[in-house]
């Protein structure tokens, strides 16, 4: 698949809009809860990459995942973890706190690249991980005192693994390891069914909930990982950076309007602190660059 830069603008911007439906739909869940959610989620996810990773990449992709290495295994195994806290965390605390802490992942990224392979930080995004932090630190401690904390650190590990993620592509990218993205997503998949299967036992979902649930599989997580990918080859890193923020704004608002959960005050004020300092320190790389 070819795209224009325009249309490849459009297309990320429905990626971000299907990304964003995770929020609202797991509140219409009637019987399913936090692990269970996750293991019927990844299933149909499972399912469906089975069958878009053939029509993307050829009948062979299956054995360039039984070849990859320890890299896309390891990859396989960030997404496993991002897969299962998400929707975990969803079920913990508010649809807004758990997309607020997930927009740290550039910013976690670099501090983790910086740490482990010695990705230079430049000095604004230095200034743009202590602007957002502030912003974490201030959700986090009204949280505290509302008993809402666990579901936010939960959601934490999302952009942690995210991060750790990035780097090891980087680093097998760099040693001529090259990791696939897509089928990385299937092995993780894979991986997060399995661990959430037995805490999942006895299965509780209604008919509803299952359909539901088969949505998120198809519609909110195969369908737009492979768009990303295919979107990432015709924009710049800083674009992409800048449309996937659209999913906080996308997910808090249909939370909102689908579901009647609104955000709370706090959450508002660190989340403009957060993205406010992801789109500063986007633009002025980007103009810097240019």
């Amino acid at each position: 698949m070819k795209l224009t830069h325009t249309r490849a603008v459009f297309v990320m911007v429905a990626v971000t809009m299907m990304w964003s439906t995770a929020g609202v739909v797991t509140r219409h869940l009637e019987q399913a809860r936090s692990f269970e959610v996750t293991f019927w989620r990844s299933f149909f996810t499972v399912l469906s990459l089975l069958v878009i990773l053939p029509f993307f990449q050829g009948r062979d992709v299956f054995a360039r995942i039984a070849r990859g290495g320890w890299p896309l295994w390891l990859s396989g195994l960030c997404w496993s973890v991002m897969f299962t806290a998400f929707m975990v965390a969803l079920t913990l605390t508010s649809v807004a706190n758990t997309l607020v802490t997930m927009a740290l992942g550039p910013l976690l990224t670099a501090l983790i690249a910086w740490a482990a392979i010695g990705h230079r930080i430049a000095p604004r995004t230095w200034s743009a991980i202590a602007i957002a932090g502030a912003g974490i630190a201030y959700m986090y401690g009204t949280q505290i005192e509302t008993g809402r904390f666990a579901g936010t650190l939960v959601a934490l590990c999302v952009p942690i693994a995210g991060g750790i993620n990035w780097t090891v592509t980087q680093r097998a990218n760099a040693q001529g390891q090259g990791v696939d993205l897509v089928p990385a997503v299937l092995v993780g998949g894979v991986i997060s069914m399995l661990l959430a299967l037995p805490l999942a036992l006895p299965f509780q979902a209604s008919a509803h909930d299952i359909g539901l649930l088969a949505f998120l599989g198809v519609v909110q997580l195969a369908i737009p990982c492979s768009l990303a990918v295919v979107c990432a080859r015709v924009l710049k890193a800083p674009e992409i950076s800048l449309l996937a923020l659209l999913e906080v704004v996308f997910g808090i608002l249909l939370a909102w309007i689908g579901a009647g959960e609104a955000p709370r005050p706090a959450v508002l004020t660190g989340g403009a602190l957060v993205i406010g300092a992801l789109v500063m320190n986007e633009l002025i790389g980007w103009r810097q660059r240019a």
